[in-house]
């Protein structure tokens, strides 16, 4: 859907994977909806999932440990996204991440 549209669809790829599965660990009946929107010069993605916004959603205040197998994905959602929330909707809530359009993880960290 967003090959070729969008040169951050291997970090929107990825985030997306990090959401889902921090929803599926992390609640009850998992996520229900996801939600890709190109706005501008932005891509907004949006795990949604029927329970509540309870505080849980996170970064751990200790840095992620490089070599654990779980407890990254918060980190790695911060470090591809703009800005990433958690927001309130109608049936429960949204984790929520705003990458930008033209630029990857990597162009960006190498300065291009």
């Amino acid at each position: 859907m967003l090959a070729g549209v969008v040169p951050c669809v291997d970090d929107a790829v990825l985030v997306v994977s990090e959401l889902v599965g921090n929803a599926v660990r992390h609640t009850t009946a998992g996520p229900d909806c996801l939600t890709i929107e190109i706005d501008g010069d932005q891509v907004i993605v949006a795990v949604h999932d029927p329970e509540p916004d309870d505080g849980r959603v996170h970064l751990p205040e200790d840095a992620a440990d490089p070599l654990a197998e779980s407890g990254r994905g918060l980190w790695l959602v911060q470090t591809l996204a703009r800005r990433w929330y958690v927001e309130t909707t109608a049936v429960g809530k949204a984790v929520v991440a705003v990458l930008p359009r033209e630029k990857t993880a990597v162009s960006r960290a190498a300065g291009s």
